[in-house]
């Protein structure tokens, strides 16, 4: 038996949903049975925006000619025809207002995400169910809860973080192992002047508004999003142009300013949810938690908002121990922390959370990457900006056209989005609902070349789970201004090259009898001087005798006489290259890769008897949380025995495993392992030989003793499927270990 089709599987909205269909698949809307076939580049969602359109237009129509109809109706009564002729119209009108309500039901099905049928499911109501599993089996649960919880917070239980602990393993040899990364562990505390310099004290905002009578705070563009989402999915009245309008500032969201935010806030008329009252204009809230260090307070600092900042300031010493060569990736895996103004969507949204990031350093004129042709064949969708801008959904892609014309702006960028790609897909992401979206104009930050984001669809809608970003030299060209420690590269010449250049010579003697003790810091300031701000204070010397020189890691300004410091250009002969790197990033939300992750493996499928509806994860062996169950079938000693053989001989292997020897049915029993994910189960029966089930077709294989162990293990590492079992082993069927399934 084949496992069941993917969720948000593509079929007619008026196909009957067989009740094996995984509940995902029950809010995905699609083609109007009209439509033409989906092209090969097509996805679920873009099948869902075209019929939404059609219907919307469809029911326009519909509308339009019961009018007519009605308004025909009325000429005929008024101009007393006869009986017949009235009683006709009015047959015809009432078969008109039929068909307008049949399309109509169609786009409330499609805009409530439920698919027609028996048994559908609106993404909402997939959502709790979802959500009541997760939390019932204890995969997280709020922070608290005992207490009544807080916003934004919440716990991962046993099997929660064991598929935590699999994805970020699995992170690691899929990134740092396999790309030879330097793995850093950097402290969570982070200097304020350390923030100050990365940007994030004046700039790491999200724009807030306030009811005007209450103060209570809300995100803005949450608010225009929820108004969005709710007018196109409950407003059937809507034309197909209003439709149109609402999508496109759903698309364009992340680049609205304040000011254009507030405006649609006001021209949506969009209020306080709760009460109903006026908003205030939206504001900027700073989302960092600030803290001090030591018992005096008087050292500020933050809980970090991201893990990058740790890795740059770091530089120096990684590049020294890579043996001052690029390009080079030093990655981390930690928590950060943000203030959220008003959390939500579960582990979409929190206070506190694990990032996975890699900050690639490279040559920024030379961004090549030697194993680009690894993924340039890969073909996803890819969402650049001009489609987005334009109204257009994501097409499929391959990743070295898109390099090519210069979508994706280097190699190197592309390498990772190829890399990401991969590692989602392999983690049980559905590729049709994976796509790379590239920054608007206005979204991404001034100093970046090129920035993407890995999004994947779920019952939220598109979820930002990976970011893509090339940083150019920003960061650490800002640390080296505000530490005064160059953080360069150097690339050393064949043969010298002469060049004109900027020297600077502080002048030592006079700079210690002026500055004594802070002479070190005054001098590191003058040499990474950039060479406006040299040729600057150059000229006010040379005009002035002195000029006023900003020390950043004094924190003040010092006169500086034009006997302490030399400033000319010379031509010279280089013996190697001294230059800031450029950063790629790629920065991964783990909580939001498992909650998504968490949809796209959930399904269910009915008890044998049918009157039930059984849960099932169906995680990849890679992430699931047991690999394997042991079942002895009956409480009998010998069978006890042979269990605990089994359960020792798969740890030793490295594969997790549970025993279960409670009275329950064996069927039961299967159906509560399912429900956690695990792919594999072993069923003790005699002493000689057991069964390995799979769980997704509930097959099930005749297997020794002595070779169950090793089986499992060859499944669980990939160098065997399920098929090579299939086709090697005796199969068995056993009527009383379904008989509860």
């Amino acid at each position: 038996m084949p496992p069941p089709p993917p969720p948000f599987s593509s079929s007619s909205l008026l196909t009957r949903i067989a009740s094996s269909t995984p509940l995902a698949s029950l809010f995905s809307t699609s083609r109007l049975f009209s439509s033409p076939p989906p092209s090969p580049t097509s996805s679920p969602a873009m099948d869902r925006a075209a019929a939404d359109d059609s219907l919307r237009k469809a029911l326009a129509e519909r509308q339009a000619a019961v009018d007519a109809q009605g308004n025909a109706v009325r000429a005929l009564k008024a101009g007393k025809a006869p009986k017949p002729e009235i009683e006709a119209a009015i047959a015809e009108l009432n078969r008109l207002k039929i068909d307008k309500a049949g399309v109509e039901k169609q786009l409330q099905a499609a805009v409530s995400g439920a698919a027609a049928g028996e048994g559908a499911l609106t993404r909402e109501a997939f959502r709790r169910l979802v959500a009541n599993t997760l939390e019932r089996r204890l995969f997280y649960i709020p922070s608290f809860k005992i207490y009544g919880g807080v916003a934004g917070l919440y716990d991962y239980g046993p099997p929660g973080c064991e598929v935590k602990s699999n994805v970020l393993a699995f992170w690691r040899q899929h990134f740092v192992r396999e790309e030879e990364m330097l793995e850093v562990d950097c402290s969570c505390v982070t200097l304020e002047t350390v923030l100050k310099a990365s940007g994030h004290v004046d700039k790491f905002t999200d724009l807030m508004v306030k009811d005007e009578k209450t103060g209570t705070c809300y995100r803005a563009d949450h608010l225009l999003k929820d108004f969005c989402n709710e007018k196109l999915q409950k407003d059937l009245s809507i034309s197909a142009e209003k439709a149109a309008e609402l999508k496109h500032v759903l698309a364009t969201l992340d680049d609205l300013s304040a000011d254009e935010l507030g405006a649609k806030i006001k021209e949506y008329g969009i209020t306080a949810p709760e009460t109903k009252n006026p908003l205030s204009d939206p504001y900027p809230f700073n989302l960092m938690f600030q803290t001090s260090i030591g018992p005096s307070g008087l050292l500020p600092g933050y809980m970090r908002p991201e893990t990058a900042q740790g890795i740059f300031v770091n530089f120096k010493d990684l590049y020294y121990y890579n043996g001052n060569k690029l390009p080079f990736a030093a990655a981390q895996i930690g928590l950060a922390f943000r203030n959220e103004i008003s959390p939500r969507q579960g582990l979409l949204r929190v206070r506190e959370f694990t990032l996975a990031e890699i900050e690639h350093f490279v040559d920024p004129e030379d961004k090549s990457h030697a194993k680009f042709s690894q993924v340039a064949d890969l073909e996803f969708f890819m969402f650049p900006r001009e489609q987005q801008m334009s109204g257009q959904a994501a097409t499929k892609t391959r990743l070295g056209e898109a390099v090519s014309k210069g979508t994706v702006n280097n190699e190197t960028l592309g390498f990772f989005i190829g890399r990401v790609y991969l590692f989602l897909t392999c983690l049980g992401i559905d590729k049709d609902r994976l796509r790379f979206r590239q920054h608007l104009a206005n979204e991404m930050a001034h100093y970046a070349a090129d920035c993407w984001d890995a999004e994947i669809e779920c019952s939220y809608g598109w979820i930002e789970c990976v970011g893509i970003a090339d940083r150019s030299a920003y960061d650490l060209r800002a640390h080296t201004e505000k530490s005064g420690v160059a953080l360069v590269a150097h690339e050393k010449f064949a043969e010298p090259r002469e060049v004109e250049k900027l020297v600077i010579a502080p002048n030592k003697k006079e700079l210690g009898l002026a500055f004594k003790g802070n002479q070190k810091m005054v001098i590191e300031s003058l040499e990474v001087m950039g060479e406006e701000e040299a040729l600057q204070l150059k000229a006010a010397l040379e005009s002035k005798g002195e000029a006023e020189f900003l020390v950043c890691t004094m924190g003040k300004s010092v006169i500086m006489k034009d006997n302490m410091v030399k400033i000319s250009k010379q031509k010279i002969k280089e013996h190697q290259r001294v230059f800031t790197p450029s950063v790629i990033e790629p920065s991964f939300g783990i909580g939001r890769i498992i909650y998504c992750l968490f949809e796209h493996s959930f399904y269910t499928r009915p008890s044998k008897a049918g009157d039930e509806q059984l849960n099932v994860f169906r995680f990849p062996p890679l992430v699931a949380p047991i690999k394997c169950t042991v079942f002895p079938l009956i409480q009998k000693q010998e069978y006890e025995s042979v269990a605990q053989l089994i359960s020792r001989s798969l740890t030793l292997a490295g594969v997790s495993n549970k025993i279960d020897i409670t009275g329950n049915t064996i069927g039961k029993r299967y159906a509560r392992t399912d429900e956690l994910g695990v792919p594999f189960a072993i069923t003790v029966d005699s002493q000689v030989d057991v069964t390995i089930r799979e769980r997704d077709s509930k097959d099930q294989v005749r297997v020794s003793v002595g070779e169950a162990a090793s089986v499992v293990k060859e499944l669980i590492d990939g160098h065997r499927t399920w098929s090579d079992i299939w086709s090697s082993f005796p199969h068995h069927a056993s009527a009383s270990a379904e008989e509860d399934e």
